[in-house]
């Protein structure tokens, strides 16, 4: 694993993750969708070994492995690494830093990694990494959260304090910077949720383990008062409570 960077606390960002395994997949429906948009930018690929790199559960690395593919599983957080092979999802099973990775140069054919290159310190440094240990002619497949990710829960919190509540997502220029050495394309798409009320649009932040901020956890605890105050300030859509995500889907090929 790599030196913890000061901006981005990768103990803490595993430990969060780690402590939501249990119940990811019930909660993750944003995980899964994107995921299921990124694997069909393979194309019919036929490459054999696939790298999940940020694997959670494992969920995808299952996937992988019903289109006949054989998978390295790798995470960060080993309780997440431990859910996955407990599930049995993969053929090997690697705890590690997508920016440091553990593996050989042109060792696999396909990296895959869904919704985690945004937890790393620096994405360029990552794609990198990716595009090092994949083999001439194999695909690098990502996507991240761009900056506008949960901009109304971000707007409701500066009407309750003055705290950082949400983590920075780099803006979608600095994504298509960091794919600029490569042969590639980009993918720009917005996803919403909508929640009747505060406490299951919170949990859901929580059941995914993005509670975690780089720069630390907030001051405060959660109060009822709080709470309130967040809700009545969130802007309503029908009633509802919307939360969008902004996700970069891209697709690096390997000369």
């Amino acid at each position: 694993m790599s030196s913890v960077a000061e901006s981005v606390n990768k103990r803490a960002i595993a430990g969060a993750f780690g402590r939501a395994a249990a119940n990811y997949d019930v909660v993750a429906k944003l995980q899964q969708q994107t995921g299921e948009f990124l694997m069909q930018q393979v194309d019919g690929h036929p490459g054999k070994l696939v790298l999940d790199a940020g694997c959670g559960t494992g969920f995808f690395s299952h996937r992988w492995r019903q289109q006949g593919k054989q998978v390295i599983a790798l995470d960060l957080a080993s309780g997440m690494l431990d859910h996955a092979r407990q599930q049995r999802v993969a053929d090997y099973y690697l705890q590690g830093d997508i920016e440091c990775l553990g593996l050989a140069d042109g060792s696999v054919d396909i990296c895959f990694s869904n919704l985690a290159v945004q937890w790393c310190d620096n994405l360029s440094s990552a794609l990198k990494e990716l595009y090092r240990v994949t083999r001439s002619g194999g695909l690098i497949l990502f996507s991240t959260l761009a900056q506008g990710s949960l901009y109304e829960l971000k707007q409701a919190w500066s009407a309750v304090d003055n705290y950082q509540h949400i983590n920075h997502f780099l803006p979608q220029q600095t994504i298509k910077d960091a794919c600029q050495g490569f042969r590639h394309r980009l993918i720009s798409q917005v996803y919403r949720q909508q929640y009747p009320n505060i406490l299951p649009l919170l949990a859901s932040l929580k059941g995914i383990g993005a509670t975690h901020l780089h720069c630390g956890r907030q001051q405060g605890l959660m109060t009822r008062g709080r709470l309130t105050a967040l809700e009545q300030a969130y802007p309503r859509e029908n009633k509802h409570l919307p939360l969008s995500y902004q996700v970069i889907f891209g697709v690096i090929y390997r000369d």
